[in-house]
């Protein structure tokens, strides 16, 4: 008997000796082709064509098939999908770079416009992928699809890839549509994610006007309260780290504290069941905007380069999983009888992707266009055209909602979610890779660069910003030449219209040095102590 139990434990010991290992084994060599996504990026980083995002995915794909080869059909992944692991750990430092990367004094002073295109643009984006799905598929025996289904169709599909997209636009040469695509595209993730919120908590099969005006509200609820959260966190972190001063004795501490606090504010949105996506863009954007300014030098240099190579690796994992997932046995095995059927399916949603941002980019540009009386700073059509095409490609967020909706762990048994699942992938892989690749010779073809063109310089030197990002106003006018220059107040609505951009920073910059700084500190606003990160270029704006 002594003996039969000494058996069984060594057999156990043995087995999970055995799991341990393989669970070592594709960690390695995850781990290495996240090193092969990085060096090959690099080597093709001069052409333009090529980006990380689209080196992982065809990397991902091409280690799907060797691994689909070796374990003869049974899998293609090296290591087992789960929702946490997108949502938890790999999208928050993603989102958070945006916020913490964004050109502050340019997305305040145009925040309507881009709030316009970002906001609006994806609500259009979004009832026309819906309806056009409700419309189409209900004609294709693909199985059981509800109302909630298609709506979560429309927000998945609406979440644009800006990373991928800035990636191959070029700040220097295109500064203008790399503003907007990148305006747009920080605000359009975070309203796809609230609207993908406010569906799930929403009984939908019963719709009538009272239910249309809950899910109006809670979306409105949803949106306002995690945008709060987001703010009072960054605004807690910033003025903690300003009263302690952590730097006398540790910048490691307050490092620490700004990495933990800005991935606390993204826990207690998920712990409340608000949108966390929102909440920690809106912390990136006040921590860049008080907190940074407020610890030492080398802790600025550290956590402005840590948030970026956290977001940058968390893309590549992403994008390197999908390669591999895109070959899951499991869930073409569903639609593998007919694949003409699958390819519809994933025709017409890309079709809707397509018709759904030409739905909004164009009537919106038009009325962007009426409140501008320079021909410099309307939107032209060739710029509109552009603009639609940079948008097309879909990602990260897109294929963590699909997962989400359609997926338990990252398998389905169902056979309409199964399509959609494959569909998701395969427009996640043609938008990246096709549009990613024609992008920027489109690019040369419509907008030409200018020969007279001069690399513009930043206005904000004290800024986390890596790059320049001017966005909306083609980086012609500094803070100095806005302060002086004689801008008209609106005395009407149509005035209002004309130049709300300016007038909104205007007086967000008079009660943010009156009230704000003095509290939470930033750019010119701390006070002088021996060892202290105060700013040696930085001035106090009148």
């Amino acid at each position: 008997m002594a003996l039969d139990l000494s058996s069984m434990a060594s057999e156990s010991v043995g087995m999970l000796n055995t799991s341990d290992h393989t669970s070592v084994v594709s960690m390695n060599l995850f781990v290495a082709l996240l090193c092969a996504c990085i060096l090959l990026g690099h080597l093709l980083e001069e052409s333009r064509w090529m980006n990380e995002s689209i080196t992982a995915l065809a990397i991902g794909l091409c280690t799907g098939i060797v691994i689909l080869l070796t374990t003869k059909g049974k899998s293609s992944h090296l290591l087992v999908f789960s929702e946490d692991l997108f949502f938890i750990y790999l999208l928050p430092p993603i989102i958070f770079n945006a916020g913490f990367q964004v050109k502050k004094k340019q997305f305040f002073r145009n925040f309507m416009t881009i709030m316009m295109f970002g906001a609006i643009g994806t609500l259009i984006s979004f009832a026309t992928i819906s309806l056009g799905a409700m419309h189409f598929f209900r004609k294709f025996s693909i199985g059981d699809l509800n109302i909630g289904d298609y709506l979560a169709l429309g927000a998945i599909f609406s979440a644009t890839d800006s990373v991928c997209t800035l990636q191959v636009l070029n700040q220097d040469e295109t500064p203008l549509l790399y503003s907007l695509v990148f305006g747009e595209g920080v605000v359009n993730d975070a309203t796809s994610v609230v609207l993908f919120n406010a569906i799930q908590s929403f009984d939908l099969s019963h719709i009538n006007t009272s239910t249309v005006m809950q899910f109006i509200g809670n979306f409105l609820y949803l949106f306002a309260t995690s945008t709060m959260l987001g703010v009072v966190a960054g605004l807690l972190s910033a003025y903690v780290i300003r009263k302690l001063y952590f730097g006398r004795h540790s910048t490691d501490r307050e490092v620490a504290l700004m990495i933990l606090m800005a991935y606390l504010s993204y826990m207690l949105a998920e712990l409340f069941y608000l949108s966390a996506i929102l909440t920690v863009f809106f912390c990136g954007i006040v921590m860049s905007h008080y907190t940074w300014h407020n610890v030492t030098e080398s802790s600025r240099v550290t956590t402005k380069h840590a948030f970026a190579t956290l977001s940058f690796i968390a893309e590549i994992f992403i994008f390197l999983y999908v390669g591999m997932d895109a070959l899951d046995i499991d869930k073409w095995r569903f639609v593998s009888d007919s694949p003409g059927k699958s390819l519809a399916v994933s025709s017409i949603l890309l079709a809707l992707v397509m018709v759904g941002r030409a739905a909004f980019v164009f009537p919106l540009s038009f009325l962007s266009n009426l409140t501008k009386k320079s021909p410099q700073d309307k939107i032209h059509l060739k710029q509109q055209v552009t603009i639609w095409w940079a948008g097309l490609m879909r990602g990260a967020v897109s294929m963590a909602l699909a997962y989400n909706q359609f997926t338990r762990s990252g398998h389905t048994d169902l056979r309409a979610n199964a399509y959609m699942i494959t569909s998701t992938i395969t427009v996640v892989l043609f938008s990246t890779v096709v549009f990613g690749l024609m992008t920027k010779p489109l690019v040369r073809i419509l907008l030409p660069t200018s020969k007279h063109f001069t690399s513009m310089t930043s206005s904000e030197p004290s800024s986390p910003k890596s790059f320049i990002v001017p966005l909306l106003t083609n980086g012609q006018d500094s803070e100095a030449n806005i302060r002086s220059a004689d801008i008209p107040r609106p005395t009407s609505l149509r005035m209002l219209l004309s130049t709300p951009s300016y007038t909104v920073h205007h007086y967000w910059r008079k009660f943010d040095n009156a009230f704000m700084r003095p509290v939470f500190g930033g750019r010119g606003f701390v006070p002088f102590v021996p060892g202290s990160p105060v700013e040696q270029n930085g001035h106090q704006w009148n």
